[in-house]
This record gives C-alpha cells, sequence and structure tokens, in this order.
C-alpha cells in the first residue's frame, strides 16, 4: 500500500510542513491582515487534517495531541482538526492471523472456539476483534496491526527531523512550547502503547487501584495468550456516555452519574501513580448498572508526589476561594511565565470564577469562546509539556460531563467529591485552612507581614540579581580572555611562518586551537545561560 511506503510518508509530511512554513513567512513578509490569516489557518488545518487520515498511523495522534493545545494555537486551525478520530480501516483478516499464530505459536482453534473476522474497533496501533474461548469465556483480542513498528519508526524520523528544522529555523517564543521535550515524552508514550505487555501491567495496576471501588468496573486479562503483539481481556457490554438516549435508560441519574465519573479521575488527576491518558468516550462505557467501564490502557500518564502535592493545593484554593495561593501553585507547576505578575492573575482568576454562566444565554457562545482563546494567548501563561497528556484527560472527561450534563456547574458537581477526597485523604485541615487565609482579617495580617518583610526581600533580589550579573560578567571576562589569547596565537602564527621558525608557529596554531574551542564552547555556555535564565528565576 503506498501509504505505508516509507519514503513516500516522509515526502508527504516533510512537503507539507515546507509549505506551510513558506506560507507563513510569506504571509508575514506582505503583512497580510488578521481576516486573511484566519483563512490561512483554516487552509492549514483543512490540509494536516486531510494528510493524517491519508497516511493514519501515528500521524493521526500527533494530530489529537496537537488539536488540545487551543491555548497555543490559533482557533481557525484548531477547529479543522480537533474531531480527529482514531478510526482506521481494518487490515485484512489474513494478516491477523498470520500474526496470532506467530506470536501464540499455536493454531487459533487450540485456545479459541470462535473469533469473529470483522474488527469490532479499530485504531492506528491494534485492533479488537471478538472471540470466545473454549471454556465459554467471552474475550476482546487486541492486536496489533501488521507493519505498524516500521511505520512508526518511520513517522519518528520524519517527526525528528521537523523538530530540528523547527528548532534552528522557526522563531519560537521562549516559553510557548519545548518541542524536544513534548517529542521525547510522545514516543516515550508511542513506544510504551506499542508494547501490549506494559498496557497488561497498567491494566492490572488499575484493576488492583479500583478492587475496593463499586463504581468502576475493568475488564480481566487472560496473561498466558497476551504477547507483546496480542492482548486478551474479558468482553464487557457497555454503553457510551456520549449516548443520552441510552444513559436516559439507566436507574441512575446524569448528575450522580458524572459525579461518578468525576469520583474515578479526580483521584487519577490529583494523586502520585499513573492516570488514564486517552478516555475518550469509546474507551470510558457505562453498564447497565451503572458501573463506569474503563478501557484501552495502552496511553497512560504518571503524575509525581511533587506535582500531586501542588495540584492538590491548587484544588483546594479554588474551593476556598485563595486565589493568591491559587497563583502561588500555578506559579510552582509552572504554569506561569516569569514575566507574570501575580496580582493580575489573582484578579483575573478571581473574575473567571465568580462569572455568571446564566450570563452566556445571553450572548454569543463562539464570540465569547474566541475573545477567551485571544485572553489566553496574551496572558504569560503556558502549558508546561509534561502536562499535555494530563491536559488531554481532564479534557476529555470535562467534555463528557458538560454532554451529560448541561444545565450542570462543573465547581458545583465536583466540590463534593473533592471535599469527600480530602477527608478520606486526611487533608480536610489543609483545606480549612485554605479557607482561612482566604478571609479579609487575615490577608490584612498577611499584607501587614509582607509588608514587613520586604526589605529583606529587596535585599534577597538585590543579592540574587548581582549574582546573576557577576555570572554574566564571568562569561564575559572568559571570552574576551580567550579572544585575546587566539589574536596572539594568530599573530604568533604569522611571526613563526615569516621568521621560518616552525616550532613557534607550529605552538602559535596549537594555542589557537584550543583559544578558539574555549570561546566557541564560553559562547555556547552564554547563549544557554542566557536562554534560560528566566526560568531559574522561579
Amino acid at each position: 500500500m503506498k501509504t505505508k511506503n516509507k519514503l513516500f510518508r516522509m515526502y508527504k509530511v516533510l512537503s507539507l510542513a515546507f509549505s506551510i512554513f513558506v506560507q507563513i513567512y510569506w504571509y508575514k513578509w506582505t503583512r497580510k491582515p488578521e481576516a486573511e490569516w484566519e483563512k490561512l489557518w483554516s487552509s492549514i488545518g483543512k490540509r494536516l487534517r486531510k494528510t493524517l487520515f491519508e497516511l493514519e498511523g501515528l500521524l493521526i495522534k500527533v494530530g489529537q495531541f496537537i488539536s488540545i493545545r487551543s491555548d497555543l494555537l490559533p482557533d481557525a486551525f484548531i477547529r479543522e482538526i480537533q474531531d480527529l478520530t482514531d478510526n482506521v480501516p481494518p487490515s485484512e483478516w489474513s494478516k491477523i492471523h498470520e500474526i496470532l499464530i506467530e506470536e501464540w505459536g499455536f493454531e487459533l482453534s487450540k485456545k479459541v472456539l470462535a473469533i469473529e473476522r470483522d474488527a469490532i474497533a479499530s485504531a492506528s496501533i491494534g485492533e479488537v476483534y471478538k472471540g470466545v474461548l473454549q471454556d465459554g469465556s467471552s474475550v476482546a483480542i487486541k492486536v496489533q496491526r501488521p507493519e505498524i513498528q516500521s511505520i512508526v519508526q518511520t513517522d519518528f524520523r520524519t517527526l525528528s527531523i521537523l523538530i530540528w528544522f523547527a528548532d534552528h529555523f522557526v522563531p519560537i517564543p521562549k516559553g510557548f512550547i519545548n518541542l524536544k521535550v513534548l517529542f521525547q515524552e510522545l514516543k516515550q508514550v508511542i513506544e510504551r502503547e506499542l508494547d501490549f505487555t506494559k498496557e497488561k501491567e497498567t491494566l492490572l495496576y488499575f484493576k488492583n487501584r479500583y478492587k475496593e471501588s463499586d463504581d468502576v468496573r475493568i475488564p480481566a486479562v487472560y496473561p498466558d495468550l497476551c504477547t507483546s503483539k496480542v492482548l486478551v481481556m474479558e468482553w464487557v457490554e457497555g454503553r457510551r456516555l456520549t449516548d443520552i438516549g441510552a444513559v436516559e435508560q439507566l436507574n441512575i441519574s446524569r448528575p450522580d452519574l458524572a459525579r461518578r465519573l468525576m469520583k474515578i479521575f479526580i483521584p487519577q488527576w490529583l494523586e502520585p501513580g499513573m492516570f488514564h491518558a486517552d478516555p475518550h468516550p469509546g474507551n470510558v462505557l457505562v453498564s447497565r448498572e451503572g458501573h463506569i467501564i474503563l478501557l484501552d490502557f495502552g496511553m497512560a500518564g504518571e503524575i509525581s508526589k511533587k506535582d500531586a502535592a501542588a495540584f492538590q493545593s491548587l484544588i483546594e484554593s479554588f474551593l476556598a476561594k485563595n486565589y493568591s495561593k491559587a497563583v502561588e501553585c500555578l506559579s510552582r507547576l509552572g504554569f506561569l511565565l516569569p514575566e507574570a505578575d501575580p496580582g493580575t492573575i489573582e484578579r483575573l482568576i478571581a473574575e473567571w470564577v465568580t462569572f455568571d454562566p446564566a450570563q452566556l444565554k445571553e450572548m454569543d457562545f463562539i464570540a465569547l469562546k474566541l475573545e477567551l482563546n485571544d485572553l489566553i494567548a496574551a496572558l504569560p501563561i503556558q502549558v508546561p509539556t509534561r502536562f499535555v497528556f494530563l491536559g488531554r484527560s481532564f479534557m476529555t472527561i470535562e467534555g463528557i460531563i458538560r454532554n451529560l450534563t448541561p444545565d450542570e456547574e462543573l465547581l458545583d458537581l465536583g466540590k463534593p467529591v473533592f471535599t469527600e477526597w480530602l477527608n478520606s485523604h486526611g487533608n480536610k485541615w489543609s483545606f480549612i485552612w485554605r479557607v482561612i487565609q482566604s478571609q479579609p482579617l487575615f490577608k490584612i495580617f498577611h499584607s501587614a507581614v509582607e509588608f514587613l518583610e520586604t526589605p529583606s526581600k529587596l535585599e534577597q533580589l538585590k543579592e540574587s540579581e548581582q549574582r546573576r550579573e557577576f555570572q554574566f560578567a564571568i562569561f564575559e571576562n572568559r571570552k574576551k580572555q580567550l579572544f585575546q589569547l587566539l589574536l596572539i596565537g594568530i599573530i604568533g602564527v604569522g611571526t613563526g611562518y615569516c621568521l621560518a621558525e616552525r616550532l613557534i608557529w607550529q605552538l602559535s596554531a596549537g594555542l589557537s586551537g584550543i583559544a578558539l574551542a574555549g570561546y566557541c564552547l564560553t559562547s555556547f555556555k552564554l547563549e544557554k545561560w542566557l536562554k534560560y535564565m528566566p526560568e531559574k528565576r522561579r
């Protein structure tokens, strides 16, 4: 198939990227008006979408990751790619049959009584088939797509070329996004997803995590039939949470179902450990009894203890309306750029939280969304690369909950769930302390303390600034000294050559080489220090 040809895939992606690059620079050079830029980004989105659907594979997932960065990319572009689905045509059954025999080492009939030859689901990495084992158990058999390993490696090479090109030739602002880190994280997640033994371990991790919960159901796994390319799980019946007609027939109300969903995912986002990074409507179902069914653990992220503690403090601060503490938490997590003014961010958060949703009925929602996107883009905030997958998980679940309960407020639904979680984790006093800190009397006291501490803080700031200036001076002096040494070496080479003194010009040439290498190294270190200096100030 043509789309699986390595050179064709690389050509399609690189030619598209280059044409986009040229177009953007042409628009910048000719200073096109805003309306023309809107059309350009819409056109780029359509072309990208068409190419991704044509090539399938890893590139579909790349498009999905790009589509959740509405904080960084133009709205016209996001609108065109935001509904990218990981639904690709299934492979020929003969190829799937070959993989099963190769992985199991025996004919299917020895273990499988029957298997449907039409895939139940087909994604970019794997396909799912329904089968029945010899003991009568219904199972879901997930098989890796043929040749996907080779396709993914080709796509990785192509993306690495694009990342190198963007890093060297595209003027990406500091704090915009670290493409290299994002690529490494994406590569790590995809490589993990390609190894079904990793997915099996993740599935068992979540099954053990929720073994005491009556709200969630995770399918059992058959380890004896699992390999790096085949995963055999219990077949579970469920309905999509986006199917409102089916949800209405359940014995549980939609708000209760939304709270149950929050009860499952809030701990994943706030506790150290793994979280489900791809909970789209096809992977999060509901049983007839109202149990939430979690499927497909190929894509999972992990939260560190440090980040988990900061996120918990952030949510507590929002619920306690302690917005100054919320700003502090956002800074700790890396969401605020160095130039962000804490007071301004605090006021914006307070205005956003106290916004009356009833007003939405009286205004153009699309215009409001565009205005908010422009506001966010103008603010000195960013989404750290390590939270891209966490953001994907949160936004997907938020979309499902809003679809379930369009008339309910997300904060009103989440507050009792979060409070219950706090009580079960012994963080109640921390939450009460946040509430106390948000009271006017405490704020007056806190302001007085800050006023008294201002001289010492200014002294620390002055000392820190002097230290940075001293470090800069060291780099600059070293460069000057090496440059002078280089000049002396060059003069020595010329003198030795004129006097026909071989030893003099050889020693001078060696000195020049050492000085030049030192000068280049010092210049590189200085440039790197200047580039990352704002991050060190945090």
